[in-house]
């Protein structure tokens, strides 16, 4: 049985905070068409809300070249906030590290270099050795690294990501999509804050050699502070870019490309429509209670519902109330644990659905003694037939 009720919601104003992730968005009809991009797939994403603004084959599995770093990356950001890491810990340039082909950082081999240089060779000169180098670093070898990558691509629910190396180089079973790099993306800059403006730096010199950061649009557009380029001839040319205007940050992921230009341009055309047709909304703060669920056989008959974090989502332009649907499951038996998942909430504007959160216990409910177990089974018995 579900227990359902419409009511308007009173917005909440909205500052800078963590959000948690959410679902794809319907546009109403008053936004134009999106643009059309030159090229393989590509996915707009809200990153307070998680929504999905935009996409094109998002879920496709396609090679990601050197937006594998991401991962890279963000395994070492994990590592220096578990305290296993250190930005002034030295690494060892292994033979292999030194050989690997492609981009370079120019380490040297059998030489020391800090975590925090790596971290610059791996994100801002795209260095393969930089990135062998930091992978035999933190799981011994780049394999034992790899699953460490697929470990947390799971922990992160990239669906349709497997990875073979640290690096993106070619490999037939090395695959990601735009929508796991974009949610991947949103972990970057959420998860460890501190770390990401490494992704806006403009260029770094190791080694006596200057290089400059791929990302064209880091000197395009002043919004624009992150993230990865990629580029094999399996791949195409690739663009992981996040840019932030007011209280709106938005994540563009396009793939497969036909030239550095191109993926700039594309993906400058999707963040442009993000930002001039949507906007970010907070909607309740965290620890929000949307209603009170009854709970049959449990040592208390009600246990709050709502929402343990902030609750954001991603509005196209346009007037009109927002109103909420709540749909709570009537059959909530003992015991509830905090967290639990117990109904939905969808937002809406006239008839159009703009998303939908999940609602939760925000306490635990043990279960009840065997009289008031006893009780609610004959209440809930007669009740039944009203």
């Amino acid at each position: 049985m579900l227990f359902v009720a419409t009511s308007a919601i009173a917005q909440a104003p909205t500052p800078d905070a963590q959000p948690t992730a959410g679902p794809t968005l319907n546009p109403l009809n008053m936004v134009p068409a999106p643009p059309s991009l030159a090229a393989t797939s590509w996915v707009l994403m809200d990153a307070k809300s998680g929504d999905i603004i935009l996409e094109q084959n998002a879920h496709q599995r396609l090679p990601p070249a050197s937006l594998t770093k991401l991962m890279t990356a963000y395994i070492a950001e994990y590592e220096i906030e578990a305290g296993r890491l250190n930005e002034s810990d030295m690494a060892r340039v292994s033979e292999n590290a030194w050989r690997t082909g492609g981009s370079r950082m120019f380490l040297n081999v059998n030489t020391n270099v800090s975590i925090g240089d790596l971290m610059r060779g791996i994100v801002v000169q795209s260095g393969n050795d930089a990135s062998v180098a930091m992978a035999e670093h933190i799981a011994g070898s780049e394999d034992a690294f790899a699953q460490l990558m697929n470990q947390h691509a799971q922990m992160l629910g990239m669906k349709n990501t497997h990875f073979m190396n640290a690096t993106g180089l070619p490999h037939d079973e090395h695959y990601t999509s735009a929508y796991d790099l974009a949610d991947l993306s949103r972990h970057i800059i959420l998860d460890f804050p501190e770390h990401y403006s490494l992704y806006e730096e403009r260029e770094f010199t190791y080694n006596g050699i200057r290089q400059p950061n791929r990302n064209l649009l880091l000197w395009r557009d002043g919004r624009v502070d992150g993230l990865k380029t990629g580029h094999t001839e399996a791949a195409g040319y690739c663009l992981a870019a996040s840019a932030v205007d007011g209280d709106t940050r938005l994540i563009a992921v396009v793939m497969g490309t036909n030239s550095e230009e191109a993926r700039a341009q594309e993906t400058m055309k999707l963040l442009s429509y993000g930002f001039r047709y949507y906007h970010t909304q907070r909607l309740f703060d965290a620890g929000h209670v949307v209603s009170n669920a009854r709970v049959w056989g449990g040592s208390q008959n009600n246990v709050p519902v709502g929402f343990p974090d902030e609750v954001y989502v991603t509005l196209p332009q346009g007037d009109g109330e927002l109103t909420q649907r709540v749909e709570l499951s009537s059959d909530i038996e003992a015991p509830v644990a905090a967290g639990q998942e117990l109904g939905t909430l969808t937002v809406m504007r006239g008839d159009d659905e703009i998303a939908t959160r999940p609602l939760v216990a925000l306490e635990a409910v043990e279960e009840g003694g065997f009289i008031k177990q006893a009780w609610d089974k004959l209440v809930r018995f007669v009740t039944s037939f009203f």
